[in-house]
């Protein structure tokens, strides 16, 4: 993947691994095989060069959603070392890859800006996060030059005191190791992709390949887990994958499981799996829900006991009964991930203090618990607060959609900005907040203007949330009513 070319005049740019360290850098050019970052082999099946349709998504919601994505690689790379003001010019100079990671949502949430539904902040976060993460494998410390120069090869310079001293540098220079993959990997990589003597793939290789892994899938999470590529088809792939097919798991769906979670294959099913299994099962968890629980967070069965203790016995603390305690973990297995001492008490102890009932917003929208106090709660809190509702209204407002911190602020201004043509009272959104939630494009705007049209005018759940047939038929109704008045 790396080509040495020769060494050159310094240049005052620097890569992420020279502003955090003393290692020398050479200059190096990267060339990207085709497929120019692993995801875009995905993208194959979407409309226009690769990316999901843009016509489908209104600008101002990809505006929106490009400030989302500058948050997410903001934090990321602050996460990696950067200080702030390292982190915000290299988002500075990395337009093209914001809209990269957008038309990477837009293809892999097609399906929901189909039907006008628009990615919560969590669902952003969700879909970025690891994506970058693997990125991030791939490309060490060079991740912001990466980042800098999409789509275009990076180049890397030598900046350090043998150019000040005159030390002649080396013709052919040694690679530097933020500049490759490991030894470690290579020969993880060379082990999965490497044919043998028989001009064949070694045997787990080809039984992932059955399953419907793509070869460069699987060098991805090798890259990424080098592990994976050590663990043996009798003794720990096919075993867990037998394992999952007996849960109920689709076979189609086995593939991105281990994607998700490769380490899976390296836990012993005797001693770790099943046992799992068995105590979740014991606090009420559905066994019919299995597939749906697994597909949608694999890693569930990869945390210890005592951490799947420590939640349950949070949420039982909270109020919720076994039922409940049951159907969280089936609809929001993640809040597993989520530490109860960090994440889940401060929340916990945040929304109290606002009056909301803890535990029902827990059993609506346990996600809302995973994000930042101040990163995302408080800010939306004070918002609202801010265009002149009281704290009881916020409380009111949250109880009843708890969804309503899973979007960002740019996705509320916006739809608050509109509501205030709409000339409905300040009321209509504490009755029914789940306003926030729909797609302005595709449903507040397009419903408000048939209304309009009609010269009638219905309630705001009346006008969201109605199919469409009942919501003509409410129309017909108040329209006949106002001719007959």
């Amino acid at each position: 993947m790396i080509s040495f070319m020769q060494i050159r005049t310094p240049n005052p740019k620097l890569s992420f691994l020279s502003r955090t360290s003393r290692i020398p850098l050479y200059r190096i050019e990267l060339s990207f095989p085709q497929k120019v970052f692993f995801c875009q082999a995905k993208y194959s099946e979407s409309e226009i060069d690769g990316s999901f349709n843009l016509r489908v998504v209104s600008p101002t919601l990809v505006a929106a959603e490009k400030e989302e994505a500058k948050a997410v690689l903001t934090l990321f790379l602050k996460k990696q070392g950067l200080s702030n003001a390292l982190a915000a010019r290299a988002i500075n100079r990395s337009e093209s890859f914001i809209d990269h990671l957008v038309s990477r949502l837009h293809s892999v949430h097609k399906s929901r800006y189909l039907v006008g539904r628009e990615l919560t902040t969590l669902e952003i976060r969700d879909a970025l996060i690891p994506y970058l993460e693997a990125l991030h494998e791939e490309y060490g410390s060079i991740l912001v030059d990466v980042v800098e120069s999409f789509p275009n090869p990076p180049v890397v310079e030598k900046i350090e005191e043998a150019v000040v001293e005159k030390v002649p540098l080396p013709v052919t220079p040694a690679s530097p190791p933020s500049a490759v993959l490991d030894s470690k990997k290579l020969k993880a990589l060379a082990r999965v992709t490497d044919v043998g003597p028989n001009g064949k793939f070694p045997p787990h290789i080809l039984y992932l390949v059955d399953l419907g892994m793509d070869i460069e899938t699987i060098r991805v999470i090798t890259r990424k887990f080098p592990a994976f590529a050590y663990y043996s088809l009798e003794g720990k792939i096919k075993p867990v994958v037998e394992f999952l097919l007996d849960l109920g798991v689709p076979r189609s769906q086995i593939p991105t499981i281990l994607t998700k979670r490769p380490q899976l294959c390296g836990i012993s099913l005797s001693e770790n799996l099943i046992p799992t299994m068995a105590f979740l099962e014991e606090l009420g968890v559905d066994k019919e829900q299995w597939a749906k629980v697994i597909y949608r967070f694999p890693a569930l069965l990869t945390y210890s006991r005592p951490k799947l203790r420590a939640t349950v016995d949070f949420l039982y603390e909270m109020g919720l009964s076994a039922e409940s305690v049951s159907k969280v973990l089936t609809r929001c297995p993640n809040i597993i991930s989520y530490s109860v001492e960090d994440k889940l008490r401060p929340a916990t102890e945040y929304f109290r203090s606002m009056g909301v009932d803890v535990g029902v917003l827990l059993y609506r929208c346990p996600q809302t618990f995973g994000l930042s106090i101040e990163a995302n709660i408080k800010p939306v809190t004070e918002f609202f607060k801010d265009k002149g509702f009281s704290m009881v209204e916020v409380s009111t407002m949250v109880s009843r959609y708890g969804a309503l911190y899973t979007f960002s602020l740019a996705k509320l201004v916006l739809k608050w900005k509109f509501f205030l043509t709409m000339d409905y009272p300040k009321a209509e959104l504490v009755k029914f907040p789940q306003y926030f939630g729909y797609s302005l494009e595709e449903r507040i705007k397009p419903r408000f203007a048939i209304m309009t049209d009609k010269g009638v005018r219905l309630l705001l759940n009346q006008l969201l949330s109605l199919s469409e047939d009942s919501f003509n038929k409410a129309l017909k109704r108040k329209l006949k009513k106002l001719l007959d008045n």
